[in-house]
């Protein structure tokens, strides 16, 4: 069964709040429409519910008239299918997330931001992972990848921010650098190069993503990846924390002038 989107859990939050708002528990919400506990759970956890069960919901917690159109509109982004089920991947995680995003913040250590990455790039990653892929994974993985980076052009392209460490620019062959200096031109993208010479910095505890989305109260995301898994955390405190982190590490960094000045010179090196 695929996880629940972005989209969907924001719906189910939003009706929790109503209801709570409302003075309702999951048990009488459940009585008053004839549903089961489990079944308001579900929804409230990011099951989408058929138009009807909706608007009973609003309804029963008083939202009437005008005050629908956000909940329906809400519903609507909910029930479509994301793009990535078209290539079998049902735990989504990051993609719903940046699928939505109007802006992407990310700083990376040891490799270049997988929407910077070139195709033979991509495979090299791949092959250096203890992980056994098959062929036909790593095949879907880099059309997944591909597929992403659409978002960095079209009518409505990505804001994206990317600060690479000087590291993983090192392993990166001469295709990968002049593939970063051209996407480093889109007037929507800025790409920086921390150097080593800056010093000890919060960057060195590890990688992160910052996600701004277009919804209403301008949602943020910070998503963490890691050997074992990943993460995503929404609270504001930690949220501060790290928007600190990416200001002080971007003006650590190069400019987006000097980075590709840099980048173009180690270039000319392979």
């Amino acid at each position: 069964m695929a996880e629940p989107t972005f989209r969907q859990q924001r719906l189910g939050e939003a009706l929790r709040l109503l209801r709570e708002r409302a003075g309702m528990s999951q048990q009488q919400v459940a009585e008053r429409l004839l549903y089961n506990v489990p079944k308001i759970s579900r929804i409230e956890n990011g099951q989408v519910p058929d138009i009807h069960a909706l608007r009973a919901m609003l309804d029963l917690y008083g939202v009437i008239g005008d005050e629908e159109a956000p909940y329906i509109e809400m519903w609507e982004l909910a029930k479509e299918k994301g793009w990535w089920r078209a290539y079998g991947i049902l735990k989504q995680g990051y993609l719903s997330l940046e699928h939505d995003a109007s802006r992407v913040r990310e700083f990376q250590l040891g490799f270049i931001p997988g929407q910077l990455q070139t195709v033979r790039y991509m495979r090299e990653v791949f092959a250096g992972t203890t992980s056994q892929r098959s062929k036909k994974w790593t095949e879907n993985d880099i059309a997944v990848r591909q597929r992403r980076q659409q978002r960095l052009v079209g009518d409505k392209p990505l804001q994206y921010h990317a600060i690479i460490a000087e590291p993983a620019l090192r392993n990166a062959d001469r295709e990968q650098l002049l593939h970063l200096i051209r996407t480093g031109h889109l007037p929507n993208v800025k790409i920086q190069v921390l150097l080593e010479s800056a010093g000890l910095h919060d960057g060195q505890f590890g990688p992160f993503i910052l996600l701004d989305l277009p919804f209403a109260g301008d949602p943020q995301v910070l998503y963490i990846e890691h050997m074992a898994g990943s993460i995503h955390i929404e609270d504001p405190e930690r949220l501060k924390t790290a928007n600190l982190v990416f200001k002080h590490l971007s003006k650590l960094a190069l400019t987006p002038e000097q980075s590709v000045a840099w980048i173009e010179r180690l270039a000319a090196e392979r």
